[in-house]
């Protein structure tokens, strides 16, 4: 017998396992005889001694792994994923929200008490005050205008019925004579009212030039007022008509900054009280869903990368989370360090990427090639100069089977491996260290472990 040492055994092996027994290892069925050589390679794992050792079993998949391109990433924002709520206007600011607060589109994020916000507020009002100053005098220059008018047309009918009575006199007199001095009179007459016609004219041109006057100057006042209105608008993030109605420009006593879209106050960079500057940063909300991953591959790797390749995003810590993307080459690679980058961005928002994370992804470059059955990396294990993983008995769960593996391509997660297992199989991805020890080169193949921390290969007498 040729026992596992002490040392390692207290270390690796705190195994509170009861025996059960020498006898040879039951029989498998036939799928179970392919996997190996002979029966002495299945070694017995009970439940207790798979909780004390940590063993976990992984299945075997089949993946596409010649055709799968691995490469590092890290998880980053989207540039529209930060958005950065700075003052309007110069004031004093009183906020409504705390870091990590959660908002969605429209909760108020702070107030803003501002001077300038006061001076542009008696500015419109100046506006506005024309403005209605010269509807006023509109108004009030329509009646004079008809009245000019009226006055124009009866000064022409007096002067038409002058120059009648002027002819009749001129009749008369050069029928009987003796109307000299009534028609000088009459001339008098009639030249005066030229002259009043003439003056009347002149005042209703006067007065519709003023009221062209006005009535452009109201043009004038009404689209200053809407342009500075849209300015003011522009410079709460407001749109112009939510101030303009029932004057609320007039009512604001204070600057509200509402978010404008969903996310977390990543940010505070003013306290209660403080009096910033215009463009200061108040409040920073980021996104965390709207993320992306960059990567780095190979520019010898181009001739199989190309924009919208489906990937794959994994964590590094190798747990069983994916998430599907779409990949994207950046316009330029880098000359120096022979690389071009790689954005790949989710289909779908996913809870787990969160920005700084450290991932994998998986790019498929060819949806054509045939999968190859897998299994993970980290199953196989060095036992002198082969690899070995260990295969779940398919016949009795409570056995593994020591396997040299066949191994083909791997994309650094997955190995391929050629022969020996079926889709559907388990392999030991955890745990696997304590039983390459107990099955190594060095010691007879087939066992099992004793409550004493002892190795007992099938076949070996003990007491």
């Amino acid at each position: 017998m040729i026992p596992l040492p002490r040392s390692i055994l207290s270390l690796l092996l705190p195994l509170l396992v009861l025996p059960s027994g020498c006898d040879a290892p039951a029989s498998v069925d036939d799928h179970a005889d392919d996997h190996v050589d002979a029966p002495s390679n299945r070694i017995d794992v009970p439940e207790l001694v798979r909780q004390n050792l940590g063993i976990e079993f992984t299945a075997v998949q089949r993946r596409a792994v010649t055709s799968t391109m691995r490469l590092p990433a890290r998880v980053e924002l989207l540039p529209t994923a930060t958005h950065h709520y700075r003052a309007p206007m110069a004031g004093r600011v009183l906020l409504h929200v705390e870091p990590l607060q959660k908002v969605a589109p429209g909760d108020l994020l702070y107030t803003l008490d501002s001077p300038q916000w006061r001076l542009r507020q008696r500015e419109l009002g100046e506006l506005l005050r024309d403005r209605e100053v010269n509807a006023a005098r509109l108004d009030a220059m329509q009646p004079l205008l008809q009245a000019c008018e009226l006055h124009e047309t009866s000064l022409r009918r007096a002067h038409e019925v002058a120059e009648s009575y002027v002819a009749d006199l001129e009749q008369a007199q050069a029928d009987i004579g003796g109307q000299s001095q009534k028609i000088a009179t009459a001339r008098v007459d009639l030249g005066r009212l030229a002259a009043q016609i003439a003056e009347a004219a002149e005042k209703h041109v006067e007065t519709e030039t003023r009221i062209r006057e006005l009535r452009a100057q109201q043009k004038a006042n009404e689209q200053q007022f809407d342009l500075l209105l849209a300015g003011a608008a522009a410079t709460l993030g407001l749109e112009p008509a939510a101030l303009r109605g029932d004057d609320r420009w007039n009512e604001m006593t204070t600057i509200e900054v509402r978010a404008t879209q969903a996310g977390v106050v990543e940010q505070i960079a003013a306290s209660n009280g403080l009096f910033v500057d215009q463009h200061a940063a108040v409040v920073v909300v980021v996104d965390p869903a709207r993320v992306r991953c960059r990567a780095r591959a190979l520019q010898s790797d181009l001739g199989e990368l190309r924009d919208g390749l489906q990937a794959d995003i994994v964590p590094a810590a190798g747990d069983a989370r994916r998430a599907g993307a779409a990949v994207q080459l950046a316009p330029i690679a880098d000359a120096q360090t022979r690389t071009v980058e790689l954005f790949v961005t989710p289909t779908a928002a996913t809870d787990w990427l969160r920005p700084g994370l450290a991932v994998f992804v998986e790019v498929v470059t060819s949806t054509t090639a045939e999968a190859e059955l897998a299994i993970p990396r980290a199953c196989l294990l060095p036992d002198g100069t082969d690899r070995v993983f260990f295969l779940r008995d398919p016949r009795d769960p409570d056995k593994v089977i020591r396997v040299v593996a066949d191994a083909g391509a791997t994309d650094g997660e997955w190995v391929e491996i050629k022969s020996g297992v079926i889709e559907g199989d388990e392999v030991v991805s955890a745990g696997a260290f304590e039983l390459v020890l107990a099955s190594g080169d060095n010691k007879p193949k087939g066992g099992h472990f004793h409550a004493d921390g002892t190795w007992h290969a099938d076949g070996e007498d003990h007491e």
